[in-house]
């Protein structure tokens, strides 16, 4: 599993160096690591920005299980992507709205929201808002009308392709150099008409799963899904990222879950794993990300790593085709149980997850 903190030792070895021979003490200390991982992500404007996606890249971040990290990926990836340089517009699709939240934008009744761009008259550029995080973050709030949305659009045409239309609509009336370099679509835990339609305009999916055993049962039913629709509404969609989150070291189970989605979908995966940390789950509640609230913490150094990986891959793109690759199947961890000493068991047999 990788260290949250290996990449910052090794860009800082110089400075480790340096802070050793001014008798400024031992940076492996738990301290000055959290200091050197605050210094890194406080300071980030003033450090190779990441590198621009060789196309805009508009990435649905989709699993209809609940309780896995997409609303929290989805912020912190958007600031450390915005923190890092790259201009992102986080749409919140979700009538709970939690991503509005940690962003620290108004999502009350009668807030210019997406609800008015899918079912209203608005355009998306009317409804989207500055965040207090970064000039490069604008986020599209969610308001609770959202809930009603589903109903409203049955009988609207092309009900669909109503999201992407208004993400093209805006970003083809930006410049040249505001338009977006990343845009992130958070989605409600279901297989809805609005995770329909986030998976409609987006070109490819990013999945996060949850190290756990049921986190991984319905993965199978939301991957048909995808290809459902790649099929027969959105050609270019396909699943390219797989982010590994609430990883808990302590536990067998989630190095093997970790382990068994690693071996089936291979470099799908971020080598980035997002560990089980407090002080992702109290940024909300600040209207913050964990990178502007626990700049030091192992989870912000964890998302920050994530986003340079996806920036990373990014920029190795060329312009979209119509075909994507194929949509990979889930692995078959309906029937796999887990063993005290780590080996798989047959299906019945009992799971343990005994602390090391």
């Amino acid at each position: 599993m990788t260290d949250p903190g290996e990449r910052l030792r090794s860009s800082l070895a110089a400075d480790q160096s340096t802070a050793t021979s001014s008798g400024m003490g031992d940076w492996d200390s738990p301290i000055a690591m959290e200091a050197l991982r605050a210094t890194r992500v406080l300071h980030a404007a003033d450090q190779d920005p990441f590198p621009t996606p060789g196309r805009i890249r508009v990435i649905t971040i989709a699993n209809q299980k609940g309780g896995v990290g997409k609303t929290t990926s989805t912020v912190n990836l958007g600031v450390a992507l915005a923190l890092y340089g790259l201009r992102t517009l986080v749409i919140d699709l979700d009538p709970q709205g939690n991503a509005s939240t940690a962003l620290g934008v108004e999502h009350t009744v009668g807030t210019p929201s997406i609800y008015d761009a899918l079912v209203g008259d608005s355009t998306l550029t009317d409804v989207v808002h500055p965040t207090t995080a970064s000039p490069n973050l604008l986020c599209v709030p969610a308001t609770i009308d959202l809930a009603g949305a589903e109903i409203e659009l049955v009988s609207v045409v092309a009900r669909e392709h109503r999201l992407r239309r208004a993400i093209e609509a805006h970003i083809h009336g930006l410049p040249a150099d505001q338009r977006p370099h990343y845009v992130l679509i958070d989605c409600p835990p279901s297989l809805g008409l609005l995770t329909l339609n986030a998976l409609v305009a987006g070109d490819e999916v990013l999945i996060p799963i949850q190290c756990e055993y049921y986190a991984l049962e319905g993965l199978g039913q939301l991957l048909s899904n995808i290809d459902l629709v790649r099929a027969h509404l959105n050609p270019g969609i396909t699943v390219r990222t797989i982010l590994l989150t609430m990883h808990d070291g302590r536990t067998r189970l989630a190095d093997q879950v970790a382990d068994e989605v690693r071996n089936h979908f291979g470099d799908l995966v971020l080598k980035a794993v997002i560990p089980r940390n407090v002080r992702v789950s109290e940024a909300p509640g600040y209207g913050q990300s964990v990178l502007t609230y626990d700049p030091g913490s192992r989870g912000s150094t964890s998302y920050v790593e994530a986003a340079r990986e996806l920036a990373q891959r990014g920029a190795a793109m060329g312009q979209p085709g119509r075909t994507a690759a194929p949509v990979p199947e889930a692995p078959p961890v309906a029937a796999l149980a887990f063993s005290e000493d780590g080996s798989s068991q047959a299906p019945g047999s009992t799971r343990t997850q005994d602390s090391q």
